[in-house]
């Protein structure tokens, strides 16, 4: 394990027990990664995550602390500052990084390191990891995947933004709207139409933010995540050299299914890390109100109700752990286990809300709780990198149904 990682081993708060070892799926090491993760969690991130959902932001700086500390570029190439580790570390990243009372940030961190970053670690060239890669695995540069457009959504395919051969640049024009990290990101994997109408006409380019012609459109004022930025973007003839296409020629939409794999998985995993959060919530109120001269927790219909939640977590825990081993071996199955673990963690983390919510009565109703903005929060969950009913599809087609 790098030394970087070795941080003072502490939990993040007094909470009763979760399981957390998910064995066969973890090892020893994974779960030391886990306890210095929460140590971090519990110093640089909870004390200030009310501030940051707030102020619909968390800090620029947080990048560079995330990247100093090696966490930016968990599965990438150690020659570009990457660890070299597996998925699961990232799994466990994205579980531990909701709990810190902000899923925003959580959001915003992973989509610049997970799904802006994986297409250039797969298909860039060594210039361009130099270039791009690297200084956003130091957190000195934040990336944004600039996929989304106003009618391109769940159907990549009909993706309009345009790029252009002209003398050694492409020339980008188009939109993209729902874009992470896009009021602030120095640079854009974009998934634009350099060929003919469908999927076989889409390639990716790397546009640095600082290009003439790129505008931010207005922040997208969200229902939940508040801290992670949204935005709409615009290109108005951007030039950027020819170097700057990943990989081949007319092969992005293959680049950005591959890629879908890591983001769901990433959402499954955002999904457990709340549903871990919610019954922590859920467990301590529960012993703690008092209703009829007996804790809430000892009449039978919430004991049940409960009893239903923490079969639905340690269900949802070993499906994404799964997943993550299929997708970690690259196995033929890898997207039909990813489409089933995002389906079922995120349809079931806004059940799990809905009980925990319901469970604390008014005072689930109220800003103050954690509760009251994690109900908000999930409510994202069955939409992003693939809808629910895009994932239904998927899994009916895989299965030959």
């Amino acid at each position: 394990m790098p030394t970087l990682l070795g941080l003072e081993h502490t939990s993040l708060t007094e909470y009763h027990s979760v399981v957390t070892d998910a064995a066969p799926w973890l090892t020893a090491e994974h779960e030391e990664f886990r306890r210095a993760l929460r140590a971090l969690v519990a110093r640089e991130l909870a004390p200030h995550a009310d501030a940051w959902e707030a102020a619909g932001l968390f800090p620029r700086e947080l990048y560079g602390l995330m990247g100093k500390l090696g966490y930016l570029g968990l599965r990438y190439s150690p020659e570009y500052g990457g660890a070299g580790l597996d998925f699961r570390y990232t799994l466990i990243l994205a579980q531990e990084l909701v709990k810190c009372g902000s899923v925003g940030t959580a959001v915003g961190l992973l989509a610049h390191m997970e799904f802006a970053l994986s297409v250039i670690d797969a298909r860039g060239t060594p210039a361009q990891k130099r270039e791009f890669l690297a200084p956003a695995i130091r957190g000195e540069r934040i990336a944004a995947i600039g996929i989304s457009e106003p009618g391109a959504g769940s159907d990549v395919g009909a993706i309009r933004t345009t790029a252009r051969r002209e003398g050694g640049d492409w020339v980008i024009n188009g939109s993209k709207t729902f874009i992470t990290n896009g009021t602030r990101a120095d640079f854009v994997s974009l998934v634009a139409r350099t060929g003919g109408p469908g999927p076989k006409g889409l390639s990716v380019i790397l546009l640095p933010s600082d290009t003439r012609g790129f505008r931010v459109g207005k922040a997208l004022q969200k229902m939940g995540s508040r801290a992670s930025d949204t935005a709409e973007l615009f290109f108005d003839d951007c030039r950027v050299p020819l170097g700057n296409l990943v990989g081949e020629e007319g092969r992005g939409f293959g680049y950005v299914m591959d890629h879908f794999k890591g983001e769901r998985l990433v959402i499954s995993a955002f999904a457990l890390g709340v549903m871990e959060r919610l019954w922590e919530e859920g467990t301590r109120y529960a012993a703690e109100r008092q209703v009829f001269g007996q804790p809430l927790g000892k009449f039978q219909a919430w004991r049940h109700r409960l009893a239903d939640v923490r079969t639905t977590m340690e269900a949802t825990r070993q499906l994404v752990h799964w997943a993550c081993d299929r997708l970690s071996r690259d196995a033929p199955d890898a997207s039909l286990a990813a489409s089933m673990a995002k389906l079922f963690s995120c349809e079931q983390v806004k059940h799990v809300a809905n009980e925990v919510f319901q469970l604390h009565g008014g005072y689930g109703f109220i800003e103050e709780s954690p509760v009251c903005r994690l109900y908000r929060d999930v409510s994202a969950f069955t939409i992003g990198a693939g809808t629910s009913e895009i994932m239904r599809e998927i899994i009916a087609r895989e299965t030959q149904l």
